[in-house]
């Protein structure tokens, strides 16, 4: 195991490797990308690189250093994420980490801190954060791990050397959920495809739930009519009981409105995400313009980050809605 077998992500990977060769690795980098695309993975794998005692410039997965940063307990790695039934990372995290980051090196290697998400550091951790990128310990590296950089400080941001992860293709999750988690060839092309290029994603999707689940939500955006807003408010309040089924609901909606963009442009059925309801998407196509269903494509991206947030669900569900009805 190395960066050889990493799947994809091959121009954030050969920036990182470049660093190695030229040991000019950066002090600060933000990882950005979807969810689920191995931003967390090509971290870990570079804190292993950097701590590998049997390889250089790469990391074998076999020695004590990798082992212990695969499991976590390495002295010089650390993972900050929210502390167990917090929503946030705090100040006193962020703190801690600069103590930290200031101890000599165990390894005589470097200080690494992975911030994953990095979008749950608050203002107030994010303001102490930023004292310690300006101002970097000697040997230390912190990578911060962010799907979009809406919750980030512009300061925060241009401390850091941005590295963009793109969704992966779909044979390349198709490939990867056929090698390593035994799923037949149909059902790994039909979850890679609803994952959108997201391994983590599709490992997430439960098949049989999802197809009724998306059968209900197909049901209820035909049912929508234009300036609809009773029935956007009835349906936003019974998709808001439950979080985690709110997000799934706005991720499904992203490929949703994707589709129906793609058959409105060119009818390339190849290119579809919900490669089952062809039908669905022909009729729910002609039902409004493009603009409209970039405008749902784009605002369910926002909703989902907003709940991430943790902002008021019924009302962001509301808000997503009624620009659906608004704009038919």
């Amino acid at each position: 195991m190395g960066f050889a077998d990493i799947i994809g992500q091959q121009k954030p990977l050969a920036v990182l490797r470049a660093a190695f060769a030229s040991g000019r690795l950066h002090h600060a980098y933000l990882f950005l990308g979807p969810e689920g695309v191995g931003k967390h993975t090509v971290a870990v794998a570079y804190a292993k690189a950097i701590h590998c005692s049997e390889l250089t410039n790469d990391f074998c997965e076999g020695c004590v250093n990798c082992h212990r940063i695969a499991d976590g307990n390495h002295p010089d790695v650390r993972v900050i994420e929210p502390l167990s039934g917090k929503k946030e990372i705090s100040i006193a995290q962020v703190r801690e980490l600069e103590r930290e980051l200031n101890y000599r090196s165990f390894t005589g290697k470097r200080k690494i801190a992975i911030i994953d998400p990095a979008t749950l550091l608050n203002s107030s951790s994010q303001n102490a954060l930023l004292k310690t990128l300006e101002e970097p310990p000697q040997d230390s590296l912190i990578i911060l791990i962010a799907a979009n950089t809406g919750a980030l400080l512009p300061t925060l941001r241009s401390r850091c050397l941005r590295l963009s992860f793109a969704p992966l293709a779909r044979k390349e999750v198709a490939g990867y959920l056929q090698l390593r988690h035994g799923v037949g060839s149909a059902d790994a092309e039909f979850v890679a495809a609803l994952g959108m290029g997201s391994i983590g994603a599709a490992l997430s999707l439960e098949k049989d739930d999802l197809i009724e689940k998306r059968r209900q939500w197909t049901a209820m955006l035909g049912s929508l009519k234009i300036k609809d807003y009773h029935g956007a408010m009835i349906a936003a309040e019974a998709l808001a009981r439950n979080r985690d089924e709110a997000l799934k609901f706005l991720k499904w909606a992203a490929s949703w409105y994707r589709d129906l963009l793609i058959h409105a442009i060119d009818n390339n059925s190849d290119e579809l995400v919900n490669l089952d309801m062809r039908e669905q998407i022909a009729q729910q196509s002609a039902d409004g313009g493009v603009e409209e269903k970039l405008r749902a494509f784009s605002q369910s991206a926002g909703a989902a980050a907003r709940i991430q947030r943790n902002l008021n669900r019924r009302m962001v569900l509301e808000k997503f809605l009624f620009g659906v009805v608004g704009g038919r």
